[in-house]
């Protein structure tokens, strides 16, 4: 499911410069974005000024709101991709963009993503988007191995 979001509000809310506060329901942008855990705080940008690892709020063409990550950025569009994908959609056309996530709110506390400790994983993770569902398996693996004190089915210790 998409980091989806419904609603004129949010984009009314932004357009009149305030900065809105969304809870993504969908896991696209897992594991930065955990739906019924975290929210993000969203404002309105210029898409002049977005670039490669800011996460943004845009419209789908006749569609939903989307947040996702912004993976590349040329003179077509913005490439974005969710952080929990490894699929890129685009190019989005600048206007199409609504805002840009300012802040990460994860068990009450807020994130700034300018911060070093927001910005290196995620940066290490967009890196990673080729090679993504395997680690995702992998790491998974591990902890249930972890978890039942017993290696995986078909593993060698």
């Amino acid at each position: 499911m998409e980091s989806g979001f419904q609603g004129q509000n949010i984009e009314e809310l932004l357009e009149s410069g305030n900065a809105v506060q969304i809870s993504p329901q969908g896991y696209s942008m897992y594991p930065v974005i955990v739906p019924g855990r975290d929210a993000v705080i969203v404002q309105k940008e210029d898409p002049a000024k977005l670039k490669r690892g800011d996460v943004a709020l845009y419209r789908r063409d006749g569609g939903i709101l989307v947040i996702h990550r912004i993976c590349r950025k040329d003179e077509k569009g913005f490439y974005m991709v969710g952080d929990n994908q490894t699929e890129i959609e685009g190019p989005l056309r600048p206007d199409q963009i609504r805002g840009r996530m300012v802040a990460l709110i994860r068990n009450g506390k807020e994130i700034d993503v300018r911060s070093l400790s927001y910005r290196l994983p995620c940066s290490i993770w967009l890196l990673m988007r080729p090679v993504r569902r395997p680690v995702s398996l992998a790491a998974a693996a591990v902890k249930s191995w972890l978890k039942r004190g017993k290696p995986p089915r078909g593993f060698c210790a």
